[in-house]
This record gives C-alpha cells, sequence and structure tokens, in this order.
C-alpha cells in the first residue's frame, strides 16, 4: 500500500493478520493460492474505499503447518494491533490460531480448515468459511457407497485431523453396509501397503497423508501393482486439486475423487473473481484460493459493521450477510460446532479427467 493510497482512502490501515502454509512441510501450494485470493479482495476493498474511509492491509504470516508458530504469529500479530485474523488451510494449526484468538479476545475467520472441534468451547470470536469435516467427509462416503466402493481401507499418518476423518467414515459407512480398515502409513512401504490391500481385498484405498510424501509415492505403487486395477483411490482433503500433483504423478494422479467446495456454477462475481486469480496465479485457481477472496470480503463486511474505528472492533457474525464468489454468505450456530458457522458452503466430490488430467470432472454434489 502506498503513502498516496492510504491517504487517499483516508488515514491509518485497518491491520488484518493473515495466516498461511508458505514454506514446507506446510502445503505451501494451497498457502500460496489462499493469500492470492485475500490480497485480491484486499485491492478491490480498498478501490471501493476501504473500510470506513480506511484501507485495509494485510500482515501476513507464514505458518508453515505448524500450530506453535501459529500461536506465536496469533500474540506477535494482536501485539500489532491487528483488528482481526484472516485465513489458515491446516485444519490443526488453525485450531491452535482460534484458541489463542478466543483467548485475546481477537476476531478470527477460518478460511480453509475443517476440523469439527476448532475450539474447546463455544466462542463468538470465531467464524468459519468452510464446512466442518463431518459434513463434507459423510458426503464423500455417500459417494464411495453409491460407487459400490463398501470395503474401503485408509492409509493414515497419525494426526488429530486424519484419525477424526477416519472415524468420520467408520461411524457412517458401517451401518449402510460397509466396513473401514486402516492401515499405518508410516510403518508400511507403498509396497507393504499394496500386499495389504490385497489381502483385505479393498475397493477403494483413501489418502489420509501428506503431500507429496508420501501420498505420490502410495499412488505411484498402487497403480502399478496388477492385483489392484480395480482398487479406486481416494483423497477426501483434496491432494490432487493443486497443479503439483498432475506435474508430479501425470496421468497416474487422475481418477482419484477428492472434495472440493466450489459450486456447480459460479456466480457472476465468481467468474470475474476466478479470471483475475487465474491471472495473478498463472494457473487455474482452486477452491482455496476462492475462499481467501471471499475471507476478506466477509471481513470487510464485518469490520464495517462492527465499527473498524475502534481499537478491537466488536464484530457480530450473525450480522454479517455478503454475497461472495460461492453463494450467499451467512453464519449460524450449527449442532457440535463450537464457532460460528456458514452452513451454505457448497460440497463437490470431483477427480481429473484420465483422458485430460488438466480438466476436473465433478462426480457427487451435497
Amino acid at each position: 500500500m502506498t503513502a498516496y493510497a492510504a491517504e487517499r482512502a483516508g488515514g491509518a490501515s485497518v491491520l488484518i493478520g493473515a495466516l498461511a502454509p508458505l514454506t514446507r512441510p506446510g502445503w505451501a501450494q494451497a498457502g500460496q493460492h489462499l493469500l492470492t485470493g485475500m490480497e485480491l479482495a484486499v485491492s478491490e476493498v480498498n478501490d471501493a474505499g476501504g473500510v470506513a474511509g480506511r484501507p485495509v492491509e494485510l500482515v501476513v504470516r507464514d505458518t508453515a503447518a505448524d500450530p506453535r508458530r501459529a500461536e506465536a504469529a496469533v500474540e506477535e500479530l494482536a501485539g500489532l494491533g491487528v483488528a482481526a485474523l484472516a485465513g489458515e488451510y491446516h485444519s490443526v494449526v488453525a485450531r491452535a490460531a482460534a484458541a489463542r484468538a478466543h483467548a485475546l479476545g481477537l476476531p478470527y475467520l477460518c478460511s480453509s480448515a475443517v476440523l469439527d472441534a476448532l475450539t474447546e468451547e463455544p466462542t463468538d470470536r470465531v467464524a468459519r468459511l468452510s464446512p466442518p469435516q463431518t459434513r463434507g467427509w459423510q458426503v464423500y462416503a455417500d459417494f464411495l457407497l453409491g460407487a459400490g466402493r463398501g470395503r474401503i481401507a485408509v492409509a493414515a499418518e497419525p494426526s488429530v485431523y486424519w484419525a477424526a476423518g477416519a472415524r468420520i467414515l467408520r461411524e457412517y459407512v458401517a451401518p449402510r453396509g460397509g466396513a473401514v480398515v486402516e492401515l499405518d502409513a508410516r510403518a508400511l512401504a507403498p509396497a507393504a501397503l499394496c500386499d495389504e490391500l490385497a489381502g483385505h481385498r479393498a475397493t477403494a484405498l483413501l489418502l489420509l497423508v501428506g503431500h507429496p510424501d508420501p501420498a505420490v509415492p502410495i499412488v505411484r505403487s498402487v497403480r502399478r501393482d496388477r492385483r489392484l486395477a480395480k482398487v479406486m483411490i481416494g483423497a477426501p482433503a483434496g491432494q490432487p486439486e493443486f497443479a503439483e500433483w498432475a506435474t508430479l504423478l501425470g496421468g497416474e494422479g487422475a481418477a482419484i475423487p477428492f472434495l472440493r467446495y466450489l459450486p456447480e456454477r459460479l456466480s457472476p462475481l465468481g467468474v470475474r473473481v476466478g479470471a483475475a486469480l487465474r491471472e495473478r496465479l498463472a494457473e487455474e485457481p482452486s477452491f482455496v484460493a476462492f475462499e481467501g477472496y471471499d475471507t476478506v470480503a466477509v471481513l470487510a463486511e464485518a469490520l464495517r459493521t462492527g465499527g473498524a474505528g475502534r481499537a478491537r472492533p466488536a464484530v457480530d457474525w450473525s450480522r454479517v450477510t455478503v454475497d461472495g464468489t460461492r453463494g450467499r454468505i451467512r453464519f449460524s450456530h450449527t449442532p457440535d460446532i463450537s464457532v460460528w458457522q456458514w452452513a451454505g458452503a457448497p460440497i463437490q466430490v470431483v477427480d481429473r479427467d484420465p483422458s485430460e488430467p488438466g480438466r476436473f470432472r465433478v462426480l457427487h454434489t451435497d
């Protein structure tokens, strides 16, 4: 933000702390898409006069998928006087950030993390755009069962997020005639994992693991094992969404269904924003980039209604209504979710087209 732009918009900037995984072991490409979406929205908010006549400025901190680093960043950003926090992709990191934001009384809009228990206790300080994990992963389970893939193996690494996903799947498919077997991706090499899959006669393997390792070696091993030719590989957490997946795996990375939070058709705003994101990213924008844009658009409106001139605006999520890129955004309290939640977030099951891995196919919608 230039001094001229700040003066034109009315003085001191409204600071928003932006959290994103921009370096390894964080999912850096997701973090870059998230940040690009936020930056585009900031530019447009400022072009329209800012918030209460003041320009918005992002103060960016790289979480690198580290919860402790996120906690320290929240403390630092609060000390710098940010009006609110935005962002984050990794659920365990967002959970740590949300806990500190709640303790400090700092408004936080979580962009992309889905873990149901984002905070241990109910809070009016935190809201979330992405759907809770239970809702999304049950949609994914419906897709698997509808495709006749009821014998489900999950290759999982130790994580609160992965463990929650496995539990959601197990509890949802068992009453519907399915079964879930859990395989330790940390203890089993890809070849040994293939042996386990063959032995369990699994019809689907879900990758509840990090990207690119061990996800990419596992996909290669399963694709090249003739015993597993009919096994569907799935990645509900969205690893195939980003271009890096296709670059590393080529055709072997196609036909791997994942969850994506986009509607069947974008609104006119979404189409326009998508074109601008495509230009900035020099590649197709992911749903995470749209989440980043919507985060800042929502926060700008929340700060306007909450009094951006105060040292700590009193954000009331119940009063916020914004036309986002993926639909009209309103927040409510939903059962078993401790934060304000956008209940209308769209959910799709999508994969990369085997005949054209750069193109996505919508397989199932909520």
